[in-house]
């Protein structure tokens, strides 16, 4: 009965609404396809988006995370430009069993969408809040994100916290005081659903018509590497240092600085050994 009501409670609940700025997607979508003419065009980046989304799958979708070995494990979140830095602690002997027995809860209680902000709140609350561990909902979001893309679109701090009032939402938000205002939008599932919902109306209305998931990552991250050109800051300069090419930026949000050379070699179900060629992305 008591589900039966949080339910009703939850779809209830009024949807977000959002006020985007048309022109500065236009200015992201622009640069986005400019910048990557040089280094094989859009298209080999949606590639790379979905082949990394692939190797999470295989690793820890359908019940497997319970089972996913450390190596694996180290190789997929180093994948998560703002996790890879900081989760080396809880990858240890000691610590592996309890981060990978975490995960494999996140991604269970997650099967229900309607569950995604309790299942989130759940896994944070098995480390410190403090702000050493701001990462570990960036953790939670990306690997529901990687693992199921369609369900679960990106939510992690870079693309909007309430908290700080800061991310990709701000720096789309249509308001001529944008810098001098509080955006009163929860950072919760539905929040970003709503917002995939309208950059895929978006992309489509200016002729996106495939792919179109791939798309939505890769214009937010696009919006969010030229906030960092544009405004560095301690944080920034940190986790993103200055780039050698104009697509660096982008592809350090979505992970794929990583994954520029080489192999992953990750373990399949069945034991048997799967390389996966990860798309080279620079010259």
């Amino acid at each position: 009965m008591m589900r039966n009501a949080k339910a009703l409670a939850v779809a209830a609940a009024p949807r977000p609404v959002l006020d985007l700025s048309g022109p500065k997607l236009k200015t992201a979508l622009e640069s986005l396809v400019v910048r990557t003419e040089d280094y094989g065009g859009v298209e080999r980046y949606v590639d790379a988006v979905k082949l990394k989304s692939a190797l999470f799958a295989q690793a820890l979708g359908e019940g497997r995370a319970r089972a996913v070995d450390p190596k694996t494990l180290r190789q997929l979140l180093s994948l998560i430009a703002t996790v890879r830095r900081r989760v080396g602690p809880y990858l240890d002997e000691c610590g592996f069993g309890e981060i990978r027995t975490r995960l494999a809860e996140l991604l269970d209680a997650a099967r229900d969408t309607s569950a995604a902000d309790d299942a989130i709140a759940a896994f944070c609350a098995h480390f410190p809040d403090d702000r050493e561990h701001r990462w570990v909902r960036d953790l939670a979001v990306d690997v529901l994100h990687n693992v199921d893309p369609e369900r679960y679109p990106l939510m992690c701090r870079w693309v909007w916290d309430q908290r700080a009032n800061t991310g990709v939402l701000r720096e789309i938000w249509h308001a001529d005081n944008v810098d001098h205002m509080v955006i009163d939008v929860p950072d919760r599932h539905e929040t970003f659903v709503v917002l995939r919902e309208e950059l895929s109306q978006y992309l489509t209305t200016n002729g996106v018509f495939r792919d179109v998931l791939q798309y939505v990552d890769l214009l937010t991250a696009q919006v969010y590497a030229e906030y960092i050109s544009e405004q560095g800051g301690s944080y920034l300069r940190t986790d993103f240092a200055s780039p050698e090419d104009p697509m660096l930026h982008t592809r350090r949000m979505l992970g794929l600085d990583v994954a520029v050379d080489g192999r992953s070699k990750l373990k399949a179900v069945d034991g048997m050994a799967t390389i996966a060629d990860l798309p080279r992305l620079t010259n």
